[in-house]
């Protein structure tokens, strides 16, 4: 199985520190939080990875060089100035994940997940990964019931960032700049997407005061 981390967002909410340092460049516990990616990544047998690129790309390009630190192969996709968003960012770099189902780690998350599991999952076009819902998130964004995720039911969890996704779920959809979100509760409205919860540590860096507290 190949792994995606998608990093081509431009951090707003992080800015200024995010003017000159790309988001996945931020210091977490020593290192860049990419790192820490990468490490759980090789750590659990994953050795093709993909990373998506916009804004300041060079720096990431240029602090991880082709993988071979971490035991593995990184496979660049490079993105045009404000980035596609999720979805647009995966369809381009589908040539790049192959023809199996493939895992994808938001950049701005830190979470303890054992990806190892992703690797034993079948997907047959998306499972996400939900968690409790954070304190600056209480409502929550889907719910899940016999496996299956929804939109409908309650309680509502989280999204963790952190999912496996079958090609097919691309099929037929258009280039450019484009959110999964809207794919994906068409999906479940046909009963299409599984999913798990995750109740070990998770943290979303999405915000200055949120990256403070984790390196707290």
């Amino acid at each position: 199985m190949r792994a995606m981390i998608l990093a081509a967002g431009r951090g707003e909410r992080l800015r200024p520190v995010t003017d000159t340092t790309p988001k996945p460049l931020l210091d977490v516990q020593g290192r860049p939080l990419i790192v820490h990616h990468l490490e759980r990544l090789a750590a659990a047998g994953f050795r093709e990875v993909v990373i998506n690129l916009a804004h300041l790309g060079d720096q990431v390009r240029d602090a991880l060089g082709n993988g071979s630190d971490w035991g593995m192969n990184i496979h660049y996709s490079q993105e045009p100035p404000g980035a596609l968003d999720t979805g647009g960012g995966i369809l381009k770099a589908l040539p790049l994940l192959g023809e199996s189902p493939f895992a994808v780690i938001n950049g701005d998350v830190f979470c303890q997940y054992p990806l190892a599991r992703l690797r034993a999952i079948k997907c047959d076009y998306a499972h996400l990964v939900l968690v409790p819902n954070p304190e600056q998130h209480p409502k929550g964004d889907f719910a899940l019931q016999g496996g299956y995720v929804n939109d409908e039911a309650q309680p509502r969890h989280t999204f963790s960032g952190i999912s496996v996704y079958n090609p097919r779920f691309f099929a037929d959809t258009p280039g450019g700049r484009f959110s999964v979100v809207p794919m994906l509760l068409s999906a479940m409205a046909a009963r299409r997407v599984t999913g798990e919860i995750f109740r070990g540590e998770w943290h979303d860096i999405g915000t200055l005061e949120r990256l403070e507290a984790l390196r707290r």
